[in-house]
């Protein structure tokens, strides 16, 4: 595997700035003790305030990832992160169905998830895929409703314009793809993605030239499909979480209630969900 080089998001860099002082480890929320009556006023039985710091998600642990060195100049292609560690990572594709109580379970329960955008998806141009059966909300906020996920600490990054196969197209025709979400997305978010996901999961050597000319530090994969219901499909023989796998989702209908049922089923096999952003920082190694 290739090394990679991840611009860190602003919240993670001031998390890793602050070190101890301001940020607890693993995600873990810190404890603000109430502040101390005056004198001579009543004592307070308010329950402390938890404030929570930077991006929801577990942390690597000091050793836990070892750097990869880099062995080319293109973006490494990443399925999973190597650990042994029992943490997976979610990730969620294209932007069709804009369901109100996803963003609401991401934000309010800090659910650590990486969305990749694909423009025509968020602005609802064409048909959706049918997999998820009707939707309800298809486009219903466009790219306000990934504000809104931005704001609930989701990187948003690329997954094209149009969603075509890639290996069918130029070079350039892949970097007009590429670039141009990346374009978009920077436009409506303020932000600029680090991280793409090919269509279908095909990609060739032009693929990698062309985003590392857009400015993509690294191309995701993944180990495992979420399919209606919150069904995990495996791509390996024994059906089962490995310590390390990305979980793709898509934004299709009951999204809200699938990923309800994900999360659980998550948790009650004893894994924890990851930061994706600081386990692909922790691999990370200079040119």
């Amino acid at each position: 595997m290739r090394a990679l080089k991840i611009k860190p998001r602003p919240a993670a860099v001031a998390c890793v700035l602050a070190l101890v002082a301001a940020c607890s480890p693993a995600g873990t929320a810190s404890v603000r003790r109430p502040g101390t009556p005056s004198s001579g006023s009543p004592s307070t039985s308010a329950s402390p305030k938890i404030t929570r710091h930077g991006p929801p998600g577990e942390r690597p642990r000091a050793g836990e990832v070892r750097p990869v060195e880099r062995t080319s100049g293109l973006p490494p292609v990443i399925s999973s992160i190597p650990t042994r560690r029992k943490v997976v990572f979610l990730t969620i594709d294209d932007g069709w169905e804009q369901d109100p109580g996803f963003v609401k379970q991401v934000r309010d329960q800090r659910i650590p998830i990486t969305a990749f955008a694909m423009r025509d998806a968020v602005e609802a141009k064409g048909t959706p895929d049918p997999a998820g059966g009707p939707g309800k909300y298809v486009g219903a906020g466009k790219w306000g409703y990934f504000r809104q996920l931005r704001n609930a600490d989701v990187p948003i990054e690329n997954h094209t314009l149009t969603h075509p196969n890639l290996r069918l197209l130029s070079q350039d025709a892949q970097r007009r793809e590429i670039c141009g979400s990346s374009q978009v997305i920077r436009k409506e978010l303020g932000t600029r993605p680090t991280l793409f996901r090919p269509p279908f999961g095909n990609y060739n050597t032009g693929t990698l030239r062309a985003a590392k000319s857009c400015g993509i530090d690294a191309v995701l994969l993944w180990t495992a499909t979420v399919q209606p219901g919150g069904k995990i499909a495996y791509q390996v023989p024994d059906k089962r979480l490995r310590p390390g796998d990305i979980l793709l989702l898509h934004f299709r209908p009951n999204l809200a209630r699938d990923f309800r049922i994900l999360v659980d089923k998550i948790k009650r096999r004893g894994y924890e969900l990851g930061n994706l952003q600081a386990y692909l920082a922790a691999m990370a190694v200079d040119r």
